[in-house]
């Protein structure tokens, strides 16, 4: 059975915008699924919904084979849940939160345990109005695994963390994948969807553009070299003729399926001509070239829902 399981899922609000148009996805035991996008794609709206949140519009959602607001005590206990924003009171200590929430589960794991988990031992006695915006970021995490959840959906989860910060959750989160958690992840560092992402999907004005492995999805793009563009293109012959070259501002770019090939014969024209590339940059596909492209390829229309949808 699937932890999550979405079916032609759309969510439209009062005003007429449709925040997401009719999406399918799902997320297996033991696996990270990344939901990226666009600004006012969807994805927190998406993510709503299966929080139990928000009701959809019309299509299905499923959450441990239920449906999360019919449902919702069925599923409970077996879920965390790290939104945008949190709402614990800003008098309790981050003892006082963690150990208060434990009381409302069956069976949680202890508090010292799941403060320990997120690095806040030495904040333990700290009002929550007082810690930083990243230390209250880890509490939120350490109350979404109180209830050793089987499903952990995490909205932008390392948002205002250090860069030690965030691989401490990243290390945490796959050892919670590795004993069978599945974790929902929407997030808008690139870098850290590489890292955890067994499965992704990348979403645009309410509907995944692209979805499948980090292979799959970013073995769609082009490698890229460019350089500065007063030195000019390389003449006919020197490239095979599968690629596509362009002048780009001040730049000439050349887009390949083969980068060391492509560039092997870039380089190989520039030293026998006796020329300097300068500002040269070899660059291969990843998820970020797939990302912009995403976000290029309806530029004028991609700010639609900006400031109408989350």
């Amino acid at each position: 059975m699937s932890a999550v399981d979405v079916r032609d899922l759309t969510r439209t609000y009062k005003s007429g915008a449709e925040a997401v148009r009719g999406i399918s996805f799902s997320v297996q035991p033991g696996q990270v699924f990344g939901l990226l996008g666009t600004n006012g794609a969807g994805k927190t709206s998406t993510m709503d919904v299966i929080a139990g949140l928000a009701a959809p519009t019309s299509g299905t959602v499923r959450v441990l084979g239920h449906d999360p607001i019919r449902e919702r005590r069925a599923i409970r206990h077996r879920t965390g849940v790290v939104l945008q924003s949190g709402g614990l009171p800003g008098e309790l200590t981050v003892s006082e939160a963690v150990r208060m929430w434990a009381g409302t589960m069956r069976a949680p794991r202890p508090a010292t345990e799941a403060i320990e988990a997120v690095d806040l031992v030495e904040r333990v006695d700290v009002p929550i109005k007082s810690l930083s915006g990243g230390e209250r970021r880890r509490l939120d995490l350490a109350i979404a695994l109180l209830g050793r959840p089987e499903l952990l959906m995490l909205d932008e989860p390392t948002t205002g963390l250090d860069a030690e910060s965030r691989r401490r959750i990243w290390t945490l989160i796959r050892e919670l994948v590795d004993n069978g958690t599945a974790v929902l992840l929407t997030t808008h560092h690139l870098e850290e969807a590489e890292e955890l992402s067994d499965a992704l999907a990348i979403l645009h004005r309410g509907r995944i553009v692209t979805e499948g492995t980090l292979d799959e999805v970013v073995g769609t793009y082009r490698a890229e070299i460019r350089w500065g563009s007063a030195v000019g293109r390389p003449p006919a012959g020197v490239l095979d003729g599968g690629e596509a070259v362009e002048t780009e501002g001040r730049h000439v770019v050349i887009r390949t399926g083969n980068l060391q090939r492509t560039l092997s014969r870039v380089l190989r024209w520039a030293e026998d001509d006796g020329l300097a590339l300068p500002e040269l940059r070899a660059t291969p596909a990843s998820l970020e070239t797939a990302f912009l492209a995403v976000a290029r390829a309806d530029e004028p229309a991609a700010h639609e829902l900006e400031g109408a949808v989350r």
